[in-house]
């Protein structure tokens, strides 16, 4: 059993009869009355996203998870294909348990969290960041670059990021793999 105070991003804990993993908390203690914990909470099941706010000092209970690194293969339609580092063993996972598959590209190593319990696979976590090429953008328009405007670009991996206007097709990129927001351009 788990209280709030062990409340962090990726604790799973069992609720309304599902498993869900913590995505946001934020501890708040008003000037008036008790404390609590607002939540964002995701299903590992389902994918769906709920808010929740528990009382400071609820009972929890929470999902003994392993971690273990998995190389990410390919996908047939909404099944992905991941590769055990370690045993090379392979396991199937569905899209709506993956946090931003559309980041993902093959050979990709990614963090797998597994119930202890049954064996079963919860969620993926990705790196914080990732490297993709530019496949697709737009050219920028000259002296358009006075204000941090951006422009739509299309990365190998299909997913569609907002870059600054000086990006071109070719071009590395460094996203932020939880927002899918552009970081950096990479040089070679």
């Amino acid at each position: 059993m788990a209280t709030t105070s062990d409340i962090r991003n990726g604790l799973c804990i069992r609720y309304n009869h599902d498993i869900f993993k913590i995505v946001e908390f934020l501890h708040v203690k008003p000037g008036k009355g008790p404390a609590f914990v607002r939540t964002k909470l995701k299903s590992v099941t389902t994918g769906k996203v709920i808010d929740n706010t528990f009382s400071a000092g609820h009972k929890l209970d929470d999902v003994r998870v392993e971690t273990h690194k998995f190389q990410y293969l390919y996908n047939e339609g909404e099944t992905y294909h991941f590769m055990n580092t370690e045993d090379y063993s392979q396991i199937e996972l569905q899209k709506a348990i993956l946090d931003s598959p559309d980041l993902m590209k093959e050979g990709e190593v990614v963090t797998v969290l597994i119930n202890t319990e049954d064996n079963m696979p919860l969620s993926v976590e990705m790196p914080a960041n990732v490297i993709l090429e530019v496949t697709h953008t737009e050219p920028g328009i000259k002296g358009n670059t006075a204000t941090n405007a951006t422009k739509p670009a299309t990365v190998e991996t299909g997913a569609i990021v907002n870059v600054p206007l000086f990006i071109n097709e070719g071009d590395k990129i460094k996203v932020e793999t939880d927002k899918g927001t552009y970081k950096e351009r990479i040089n070679e």
